[in-house]
């Protein structure tokens, strides 16, 4: 592109190629030079002047120019304009994205700052205004031109559409709606830059222009607005691509938030069929009443008949699918199975309580059908059972399918075998009355037509529950192979009449399910099956008639029995769940009217909460209570090892130097084996306590509801038992332990008073415990003999004797070691026998033991008064006999340094790591319904649950009747 230059007196110059110098203005203004507008050089103004008509043949051209680059560069505008609108409306959602978005740092290479912005902007319009009557285009480069931008045109809407194309792409395989924008923008990134290459290749013909034209600037100037209007709805596409994009990306991240929450995502509220939701509230009437008592008397078809009869063959021609599994000579249904058939336009099942969807019209889905069929059956019957009342819910669509609930009944058998359980026929027979008694129950009693009907089972069982027939539908199975081997044909006609059993139905049928291939298909056993009536004897003799035969014919009979007893009955139940409702309700008012109705998922929420506000309350505890509360529970942890291991043996050495020595040995032995584990085990139970007191003052609230309490105590104490410190705490512990105890000096009066403080409590608590002992093997003292009439035994009396005698031996002896000498215990028992009294050696040391161990704290006690006004002899070194302070000042020490550290593991780790394992048991008693069922007890709870199932339950059968109604 040519140098624009521009003068002092606005004048235009282009020069790129001349070698003369310039003559323009005075000769001042010649030795100062002018400035090149982009380049800001010099140049020598005396060079001469071009001619005036080169000049004027070149203003023109570089006007084509400028307008041609102008409205090229307005697409590279444009775009950069649409992704700023596009960044604005993403920046809006930013906050609701952070967690997904990419990086989206190259956006700061693409997209200008605002300062930079108006400088560049400011730039082109100094620019246009300066060469806008004095560029004008050769008239010659007009086919060139619009030829060119022919060729631009079509490469830009085809790299455009690509784009659209792979972004839509992308959508599809639904890897996340950002994904799709991100990869989007790297498109349009593309796109720009290939713009920017193909602006600067289209400019270059327009730079070789020599003609002066209005008539050509006129039509550049409509070309480049028309490019202006296309590029426009270009950015207005591309805008409203992003912002489809952006909302699909919402829903998207919406529904994983719910799916990471456990919940399912809100899918679009679709019109069901009847069917459909008749079967939702025959769910619902088997969760709320799994005993299925009379309840529940809505219709169902009970599908009943002896093991291997057909049944399920049955079932699954109706269906039109194999979908249950088989086994030869085994029992296969073990469990009720509702199939909720329906038509639709795909051939699909679904378990109720999966989404996965099975496609029919697949092997290898119809043999993944069936393994989960099977699998659901073998879990149902854990525990040594054979068959369950569990009843497994499956739906079936498919062209052509009659709408109806059937529920598959475990086959009646005659003999148990050892592998069953030793109640599995009465539990069969029990289960299918259960079924059939139902008043609105419609009975296909499935007969074997290749075995002799005096082996029947069923028909009797079918003929005590329903007497009169009206609701029963005969069906005998396998006619080809009773065709073959009865000889009297006859025999099948009694059957359908009614005349053979003594049973009576609605209607009798006759069917095919097979030809003894359990891989056959439906459609395979569907031809079989009208080939063989079609051929057969018994429609040639009359036998039967051409409605009593197929499972067509069956099916299309069962449904319009099912769907008439449906209309008769349902209003009823609607009405009995009103009455039951009120009733519920009636009750709530008058026994808890100041409550909500809560069941106990949204009880178990509300304690949720409580537990996790208790948690908070943690962090609100100030260090100062952590550190109390911490000291006092290492001091209850070691106080007996400090007495009994550590102070009493090494003040029973005899002297000061002994005395350290040993105190120095125990001390480390101590802080390198069981100090560490103490001083953590301290802490847990500190945190323990004090966790429960905030548990504690919640259960003491005015409005405090006890409805919680054993499941609070329950997670509490779960979460308490998971929870164990951190395994380096104890290491920690041990080197800071160890550089406390081995301070052996006390710097200042203060430490000494304290230490001299802990000490003499520490004995008065010994001193107490003591004294506390010693009376329990005494028995009561004078005071109480005289005052409350108390008295003492034989051998409490043998014991005050020998206190008055061990007495004797202290008072004597001040410092008498802890044991005694041989000849004092003979000396004792001596005097003992002149009152009569026989005691052994063993009795005078155990009564010496309490007594020593009195006499030693009274000691200690007395010796720590002493030491309160040593400390300066004790600083000038002199022989102070306070060495026990100086221990007890080294505990002290290592006490105050390790409830520090444990409070600073608590309130930075252990606390979290506690409230962690609360949420981890909350969430797993969340998902466990019989803990529910444990912890939330009362007729408050059962009442609230029963309230809020029979509205279900009503309202379902509501919406059921309105559709229904709407249907007729």
């Amino acid at each position: 592109m040519e140098h624009l230059l521009r003068g002092k007196f606005g004048r235009i110059i282009i020069n790129k190629y001349s070698h003369y110098p310039l003559k323009y203005g005075s000769q001042r203004h010649s030795q100062r030079g002018i400035c090149s507008v982009w380049s800001g050089r010099a140049l020598d103004r005396a060079r001469p002047l071009l001619k005036q008509h080169y000049y004027n043949e070149r203003r023109e051209y570089g006007m084509l120019i400028v307008k041609a680059l102008r409205g090229v560069l307005k697409i590279r505008y444009l775009l950069i304009g649409g992704a700023v609108a596009g960044g604005g409306a993403l920046q809006k959602k930013y906050t609701d994205w952070k967690n997904g978005l990419p990086d989206l740092k190259w956006l700061e290479d693409v997209l200008p700052d605002n300062e930079k912005w108006h400088e560049w902007r400011g730039n082109l319009i100094d620019f246009k205004d300066n060469i806008k009557n004095n560029v004008e285009i050769d008239p010659r480069l007009k086919a060139l031109s619009e030829s060119k931008y022919r060729e631009f045109r079509t490469w830009f809407d085809g790299r455009l559409d690509d784009a659209i194309a792979a972004a839509e792409a992308l959508e599809k395989s639904k890897p996340g709606a950002f994904t799709t924008v991100s990869r989007m923008s790297t498109i349009i990134s593309d796109v720009k830059q290939e713009i920017t290459d193909k602006t600067v290749v289209y400019a270059r013909p327009f730079a070789r222009s020599d003609s002066d034209n209005d008539q050509a600037r006129k039509d550049a100037q409509e070309r480049l607005n028309h490019i202006q209007d296309e590029m426009m709805q270009t950015q207005i596409k591309y805008q409203r691509e992003l912002e489809r994009l952006e909302k699909e990306n919402k829903e998207l991240r919406k529904q994983n938030l719910l799916l990471k929450q456990g919940k399912k995502p809100n899918t679009r509220k679709i019109k069901r069929s009847l069917i459909d939701m008749y079967s939702e509230v025959l769910d619902e009437l088997a969760d709320f009443d799994s005993g299925y008592n009379t309840q529940d008397q809505l219709p169902r078809v009970v599908v009943v008949g002896d093991q291997s009869s057909g049944k399920t063959s049955v079932l699954e021609m109706i269906a039109q699918a194999r979908i249950f599994p088989r086994g030869a000579g085994e029992m296969m249904t073990r469990a009720p199975v509702k199939v909720t058939l329906s038509e639709g336009p795909y051939h699909i099942a679904q378990f109720r309580d999966s989404t996965r969807e099975f496609d029919l019209t697949k092997e290898s889905d119809l043999a993944d059908l069936r393994r989960e069929v099977e699998l659901r059956m073998r879990n149902s019957v854990k525990g040594g059972k054979t068959v369950s009342s569990d009843v497994i819910s499956m739906t079936v669509k498919g062209p052509g399918i009659q709408r109806m609930v059937l529920v598959d009944l475990p086959g009646i058998i005659s003999t148990q075998t050892t592998d069953m359980a030793s109640d599995t026929r009465e539990n069969i027979k029990l289960m299918t009355q259960t079924y059939m008694n139902n008043p609105n129950a419609i009975i296909l009693c499935i007969q074997d037509g290749s075995v002799d009907a005096e082996r029947s089972n069923v028909t009797d069982l079918v003929a005590s529950c329903d007497p009169s027939g009206k609701r029963t539908i005969f069906v005998l199975t396998k006619v080809d192979m009773a065709e073959e081997n009865l000889a009297d044909p006859n025999r099948i006609r009694k059957i359908l009449s009614g005349k053979l059993f003594p049973m009576k139905a609605l209607g009798y049928f006759a069917v095919v399910t097979g030809r003894g291939r359990k891989d056959d298909a439906i459609q395979t056993i569907k031809d079989y099956e009208e080939n063989f009536f079609r051929g057969s004897k018994l429609f040639k003799d009359g036998i039967v008639k051409s409605t009593q035969v197929t499972t067509r014919n069956l099916s299309l009979a069962v449904a319009d029995c099912f769907w008439k007893m449906v209309k008769e009955s349902v209003d009823q139940q609607a009405d009995a769940f009103k009455a039951r409702r009120y009733n519920l309700e009636s009750e709530w008012k008058n026994n808890f009217p100041r409550l909500r109705e809560q069941d106990r998922d949204e009880l178990f929420e509300r304690a949720r909460g409580e537990i996790l506000d208790e948690i908070v309350n943690l962090s609100q505890v100030s260090p100062k209570h952590w550190e109390e509360c911490l000291l006092h529970k290492i001091w209850e942890k070691v106080s007996t090892h400090v007495f009994e291991n550590i102070y009493i043996p090494a003040v029973h050495t005899g002297s000061a130097e002994t005395f350290n020595t040993a105190v120095d040995i125990k001390l480390r032995q101590w802080a390198d084996s069981e100090l560490p584990a103490r001083a953590v085990d301290a802490g847990w139970e500190t945190l323990q306590s004090e966790f429960e007191k905030f548990m504690r003052k919640a259960a003491t609230a005015p409005d405090h509801d006890d409805i919680f309490d054993q499941l609070k105590e329950a997670v509490v104490a779960e979460a308490m038992q998971r929870h164990s410190w951190e395994g380096k705490a104890s290491e920690m512990l041990r080197v800071i332990q160890l550089n406390a105890l081995d301070d052996r000096t006390i710097g200042d009066k203060r430490d000494w008073d304290e230490a001299v403080k802990f000490l003499e409590s520490s004995v008065k608590e010994k001193l107490k415990d003591s004294e506390r002992a010693l009376r329990e093997i005494l028995g009561p003292s004078t005071k109480e003999r005289w005052l409350y009439w108390r008295y003492q035994n034989d051998v409490e009396s043998k014991r005050q004797s020998v206190k008055n005698e061990l007495d004797k031996i202290l008072h004597s002896n001040e410092k008498h070691p802890p044991i005694l000498s041989y000849d004092e215990l003979t000396t004792i028992r001596n005097n003992l026998q002149r009152s009569d009294i026989e005691v052994d050696n063993e009795f005078i040391r155990q009564v010496w033991e309490a007594v020593h161990r009195r006499y030693f704290l009274s000691k200690a006690l007395l010796k720590a008064h002493d030491c309160r006004r040593e400390f300066y002899l004790y600083h000038q070194q002199a022989d102070v006999d306070c060495s026990d302070v100086v221990l007890f000042h080294r505990i002290q020490q290592m006490m105050k340094v390790t409830s520090n550290a444990l409070r600073q593991q608590i309130t930075n780790r252990e606390a979290r790591r506690l409230d962690k394992e609360i949420k981890e048991v909350l969430e797993d008693y969340s998902q466990d319904s019989e803990k529910k069922i444990r912890l939330l007890t009362g007729r408050r709870v059962t009442l609230a649950e029963e309230l809020k199932r029979v509205r279900q339950i009503q309202e379902k059968l509501e919406e059921f009747i309105q559709a229904l109604n709407k249907e007729k």
